[in-house]
């Protein structure tokens, strides 16, 4: 890929990245509530919460991330290589 079109995809990144973790927020939210029944998910330090449900939320959250971020960056690749040609590094 050439060097103007690295540049080029870089605001499309960050625009990507966004809307991935705006999704992934969301999507996490909504199955800890189907999971939980609970509307929060616990913080870290809620002395009112259990280690095995502060663990469990984070295993959970971070799952969430990184499949919506993998899914979102493949599908922003991809589109670039449909309108460019070119695989985005």
């Amino acid at each position: 890929m050439s060097k103007v079109s690295k540049i080029a995809y870089k605001p499309v990144g960050l625009l990507l990245g966004a809307a991935a973790g705006a999704l992934a927020g969301f999507a996490f939210k909504e199955v800890w509530k189907a999971v939980s029944g609970d509307d929060d998910a616990p913080d870290a330090t809620d002395e009112e919460r259990g280690w095995g449900e502060v663990l469990a939320a984070a295993a959970l959250q971070g799952l969430i991330f990184a499949v919506v971020k993998a899914a979102v960056d493949r599908g922003g690749a991809t589109g670039v290589r449909k309108l460019t040609g070119q695989w985005p590094n």
